[in-house]
């Protein structure tokens, strides 16, 4: 495990400035884009985001109200249109359940709790539920993805110990636990997960953290 994350946040914040993530008006939209991206592009939730603002109805109490079957056309751009209305359903039937549908009462949860609160959630998995508590409950959890430990494993974190617990584990266990850093550092490594560490063709060679080990 050689990957230096202080050095490699210092790199990488050089090369790329402020990343300005999550891009919402309100917490609430957080937390439905984050349901919305599982396995799509943002370009892809944004339209559905799109759709959701223009029908007026991108409200917690609008979305509970609303039949799944519409709820699923006006997300369609998303993709797996119904699964998600679904997902979308699960989580607001917990939110008014136990919080009352009210933002302030989630952020007054521990995070431990509310994270395996979350988790009991149809459709939340470990990468859906710390994006919420970390972009839109500002909670200090450190959010992984695939970007991240594609990163990781290039730059010599081990394979057999590239899974979404262990690679939080390292980067929590290094840094200071500040919801801003978190953001920030999440932010930048989807850049360069993006513009560098791609899955196949990766630009190695003028990648801010230097040649990786693939």
């Amino acid at each position: 495990m050689s990957f230096g994350v202080r050095r490699a946040y210092k790199k990488l914040y050089a090369a790329f400035g402020p990343q300005h993530w999550w891009p919402a008006d309100e917490p609430f939209e957080v937390i439905v884009g984050a349901i919305l991206t599982q396995n799509t592009s943002w370009v892809n939730v944004e339209k559905a985001l799109k759709n959701l603002k223009a029908a007026g109805v991108l409200k917690p109490r609008a979305l509970l109200k609303m039949p799944e079957a519409r709820l699923a056309s006006l997300i369609r751009p998303a993709g797996y249109y119904n699964i998600k209305a679904g997902r979308l359903k699960s989580f607001l039937g917990f939110f008014f359940g136990s919080y009352a549908g009210e933002i302030r009462k989630l952020r007054r949860s521990s995070t431990a709790g509310l994270r395996k609160e979350l988790l009991s959630v149809k459709g939340i998995g470990p990468e859906t539920a710390d994006s919420i508590l970390l972009y839109a409950l500002g909670k200090p959890v450190f959010v992984v993805d695939a970007y991240t430990r594609r990163i990781l494993m290039r730059h010599g974190f081990a394979a057999a110990e590239n899974t979404y617990d262990k690679v939080q584990a390292y980067f929590m266990r290094r840094l200071k636990h500040s919801p801003k850093l978190f953001n920030e550092y999440h932010a930048l490594l989807v850049r360069l997960g993006k513009d560098f560490c791609r899955k196949s063709d990766p630009v190695c060679r003028t990648c801010p953290l230097g040649i990786s080990k693939t």
